[in-house]
């Protein structure tokens, strides 16, 4: 290793550096997602198909360092758990409260049919999870998860994805337009991103794990990186709803889930059994109810009323009260 490096290393495994990295990182991520929306990915489908693989790529990436030891199964599920009951009640919850005004205004400035089309595809979105969250309710039942479940999961999510493809295609050649060439540069700004993410992840993973600390440590390691790892989606929620865009606010937040229930779970089942934890039934059911309020906010209002997003918080408080005490 050239001797700066090894002068540099102390300071760039510290765990404080590894956070503002993982978080810039993040950040640069979705400043050039948001170039992607002009270049032939509009709406709910960069919420769907774009932006989930890269605020959950960092979900991804703890499924691989996890299965470098056996028996970390608990800890993906709890990190696939906490990541998406905190998006559809925390991060959903505090924008509608916060940014309930600046929602209605976005919509004004979207021609009427354009915004029904946006809901659809959101309902549309909302129903895949309730299948995929469902799914992993029935599959895990017996109380593993193993290869075979794995591949069903992953089979669901696969087919979710290329349905969007072809989605993106078909709208393409409605409005006679192509994907712009120099998206090919903002994917690979977005895969430099995806490499810092990952070294920050893998020794942010070694550092809760050899740490000493009566609350960050190995036993809530689950907990502890599914909190980290909403973080580039809370940014994602901040942006569009300020400036309106809550079709892309719920739908980047919905399909990140989808990118941990059931792309990570499955995966990981794939290459390991996993022992299914006594709180999986707290958090399937609240996913499933905020779900409910999502679908039912957009049906009729076409946003999350604040009153919704004050459900939604109590609904967070709940899957901590129950997560935490289990």
């Amino acid at each position: 290793m050239p001797e700066f490096l090894t002068t540099l290393q102390p300071w760039l495994t510290n765990p404080l550096v590894l956070l503002v990295g993982f978080i810039a990182a993040s950040f640069l991520m979705i400043w050039r997602l948001h170039a992607i929306e002009s270049k032939g990915f509009e709406g709910t489908i960069l919420g769907t198909l774009i932006m989930p693989y890269c605020s959950g790529f960092a979900n991804l990436v703890f499924v691989f360092v996890m299965h470098r030891t056996a028996g970390n199964g608990k800890l993906v599920l709890e990190n696939s758990l906490v990541n998406n009951v905190t998006n559809l009640t925390l991060i959903l919850g505090l924008t509608s409260v916060c940014y309930a005004a600046a929602s209605g205004k976005g919509a004004k400035k979207k021609k009427d049919s354009q915004q029904r089309l946006y809901r659809l595809d959101l309902l549309l979105t909302l129903i895949a999870m309730f299948l995929f969250t469902g799914a992993l309710w029935a599959l895990a039942r017996d109380g593993v998860l193993d290869f075979y479940d794995g591949l069903v999961l992953v089979g669901l999510f696969l087919f979710w994805q290329v349905l969007h493809v072809f989605e993106v295609l078909k709208n393409n050649v409605r409005k006679n337009q192509s994907i712009h060439w120099s998206i090919i540069f903002d994917l690979l700004a977005i895969g430099l991103c995806a490499w810092l993410i990952y070294l920050s992840v893998d020794y942010l993973v070694n550092w809760v794990t050899a740490a000493k600390n009566p609350y960050i440590n190995l036993s809530n390691l689950g907990w502890l990186s599914g909190a980290l790892m909403v973080v580039p989606n809370a940014l994602l929620a901040i942006y569009y709803a300020h400036v309106g865009r809550q079709d892309i606010v719920v739908s980047s937040q919905v399909g990140d889930g989808h990118i941990c229930i059931p792309m990570c779970i499955g995966l990981f089942a794939l290459m390991e059994n996993i022992a299914v934890p006594g709180f999986l039934q707290w958090g399937v059911w609240i996913i499933l109810g905020a779900g409910v309020l999502h679908f039912l906010s957009m049906m009729i209002w076409g946003r999350l009323p604040r009153v919704v997003g004050f459900v939604l918080l109590a609904g967070y408080g709940l899957f901590l009260y129950k997560g935490l005490g289990s």
